[in-house]
């Protein structure tokens, strides 16, 4: 089963990379449709020629090819044992020179460059129980661009959703085109602090232009994506209506004292994908 994991990582960081997801491509094209400006209008243009390119010709949409991160939801009944460490470490090395991804991975002090993206805790794998027999496996790689305008929060507990909006427009408006807009913005509520962080991360992971069950949170991710839409920071921070493709959030119950709140960016470029593998060895990519 670890030879069938093997095959199923390396598959998605390639596709993960070359071909973005459909979703994220429909919200481009949408974009692209209704942006007033001049300028956003010729980027938005380039932006989905590129897409357009990478898909048919097999390159890359974008020489950041990140940091890689999985994400494993695995099926309390599923039957095997998988030593992930071990097999997402050779994917990603294989990938680096086959694919192939830019060797992005350095000690954090040194600066010494491992060469094939592992090592020093990478791949960043994240491992979730879940119902059912199944396998589910993510690949997002996390380009530094968008990363690095990430940020934590711990909010009074009398702050609410007022001051929630507050804050990640502050961080729109400080990141500007920093983040490669229009971006999606991932926002983990609740939980302790680096619960809250892992959660902005996830919602990443959800597709584009859905709502989340929750009305309230729904209502929050819609008046967040319109507020940011209206700084006029643009794509690529150069003016326009579109700074944010889409605002997607998650949350868990914290503690009567605190409030966490967490805001992950991710790039135009928001590359994702995912398969499931089922108990006998077959599987299916799921996205794009």
């Amino acid at each position: 089963m670890e030879e069938v994991l093997f095959e199923v990582a390396v598959e998605l960081i390639d596709r993960a990379v070359k071909v973005l997801p459909r979703d994220v491509e429909d919200a481009l094209r949408r974009a692209y449709e209704s942006e007033v400006s001049e300028t956003g209008l010729k980027i938005l243009e380039a932006i989905l020629l590129n897409v357009k390119t990478a898909r048919e010709e097999g390159r890359l949409i974008c020489q950041d090819t990140g940091s890689p991160v999985f994400f494993v939801e695995e099926g309390v009944a599923y039957p095997w044992r998988i030593d992930y460490r071990k097999v997402f470490t050779r994917a990603v090395s294989e990938a680096t020179e086959k694919t192939p991804l830019r060797p992005n991975i350095v000690h954090p002090l040194t600066r010494v460059n491992t060469g094939d993206n592992t090592g020093f805790g990478n791949p960043i794998i994240h491992i979730s129980k879940a119902t059912g027999p199944l396998l589910k496996v993510s690949f997002m790689p996390k380009g530094a661009g968008s990363e690095n305008m990430s940020s934590l929060h711990m909010l009074t507990p009398s702050e609410g959703a007022e001051s929630i909006k507050r804050i990640v427009l502050s961080r729109v408006v400080e990141a500007g085109g920093m983040p490669c807009p229009p971006t999606v913005i991932g926002i983990g509520i609740g939980g302790t602090a680096d619960e809250a962080m892992l959660m902005a991360k996830k919602a990443l992971l959800k597709p584009l232009g859905k709502r989340n069950r929750d009305p309230v949170l729904a209502r929050l991710e819609e008046e967040l994506l319109e507020e940011i839409n209206q700084t006029g920071i643009g794509p690529m921070g150069l003016g326009g209506r579109w700074t944010c493709l889409d605002v997607k959030v998650e949350y868990a119950g914290c503690h009567t004292a605190s409030l966490p709140l967490a805001i992950n960016f991710q790039c135009w470029a928001a590359r994702r994908a995912s398969a499931v593998i089922e108990p006998d060895g077959s599987y299916r990519v799921v996205q794009p």
